[in-house]
């Protein structure tokens, strides 16, 4: 089977990755194999290339936003050859650490992730956990599903850390593939969404999807805020949505890779009860719950599909800004 591997982690232009053949795995006890019918691509997949997260397996398949059809399944599994699944970031937790038994599996330290500890979807199949892939909302198609399976999680759990209030003032900061999720859910829940971006055709597309206005990323908002989320991974961001906070307002971290926080003002940024939360993965919970709410809400989810020989031209793209919402590499 074709799959791609991070052979040498390092700048896109370096060419870090490269496609190679393997033998299609066979699934163990407990396991799944699911032949890729599409996979998101995802910024968390760009650090793993690029050497800002760190190679956990040499020379990994990246990718864990996987929607696909089970090809085989292991014993003890729940899941027949033939059903559609989705496989996302989280593969599998301990079960018994204090983390896990209190329902914080995301917080696991022996937890186990998809295109990062063990191969992932940039490839014609995939071995998954039967105990963590999803079943997938009816009524969408398998490209249209796969950025929901981390962009949209994740957003998700974003948009529950920032603490934003019944009707309440929010600011998005970055604005690709989990954010214009992130975004849709917000102003169905009856909140003004105000977004800021450096990208013309970002904010475009936020104003397409109803977002109360879009400007620069250290434009001043129209309103105070009560919360804000920090998609992008720019350090430098977080003094700006911190001083944009309306007094008790809260700032949700969502990316896994964030570069260096300037020096923050403690009268500026953080009296008057503002505060600032991490969001570090997430749990099976999450991700069950968000699904359920895509399967109800008319959610318009903007992709960019690639073949999955042109996976490096994506990521690529991706690192450059290229990209308006989230690419998809389909097998084909």
């Amino acid at each position: 089977m074709r799959a791609w591997s991070v052979a040498a982690p390092g700048p896109m232009a370096g060419k870090p990755i490269g496609l190679v053949e393997r033998e299609v795995p066979e699934p163990g006890p407990g396991e799944l194999l699911v032949r890729v019918r599409a996979c998101g691509v995802c910024r968390t997949d760009l650090h793993v290339a690029e050497g800002d997260l760190p190679v956990h397996l040499p020379g990994v398949t990246p990718g864990h936003e996987i929607v696909g059809e089970v090809a085989a399944a292991g014993p003890g599994c729940a899941h027949s050859p033939g059903d559609r699944v989705g496989v996302a970031w989280l593969r599998s937790t301990c079960g018994r650490c204090p983390y896990c038994r209190r329902g914080d599996e995301n917080l696991c330290p022996r937890s186990v992730y998809t295109g990062w500890d063990v191969h992932g979807g940039y490839a014609d199949h995939a071995v998954a956990r039967d105990a963590y892939v999803y079943d997938l909302p009816e009524g969408r198609g398998d490209v249209e599903l796969a950025p929901l399976l981390c962009a949209g999680i994740i957003g998700y759990r974003a948009l529950r850390r920032a603490a934003l209030p019944p009707g309440g003032r929010l600011g998005i900061w970055g604005f690709g593939g989990s954010a214009h999720l992130t975004a849709q859910i917000a102003l169905a829940e009856g909140a003004a969404v105000h977004v800021f971006t450096r990208s013309p055709a970002a904010r475009d597309l936020a104003l397409r999807l109803g977002a109360d206005s879009a400007g620069d990323s250290f434009d001043p908002p129209p309103e105070p805020l009560d919360s804000a989320i920090v998609f992008a991974p720019a350090g430098g961001l977080v003094p700006a949505a911190l001083e944009r906070l309306d007094r008790g307002g809260t700032l949700a971290i969502a990316g896994i890779h964030l570069t260096d926080v300037p020096t923050l003002d403690y009268r500026r940024h953080l009296f008057q009860e503002r505060q600032v939360r991490s969001v570090t993965a997430n749990t099976r919970a999450d991700g069950a719950e968000f699904l359920r709410l895509a399967g109800r809400l008319p959610l318009a989810v903007s992709t960019v599909p690639y073949a999955l020989a042109d996976a490096d031209r994506a990521l690529a793209d991706l690192a450059a800004d290229r990209i308006n919402g989230a690419a998809v590499l389909v097998p084909g």
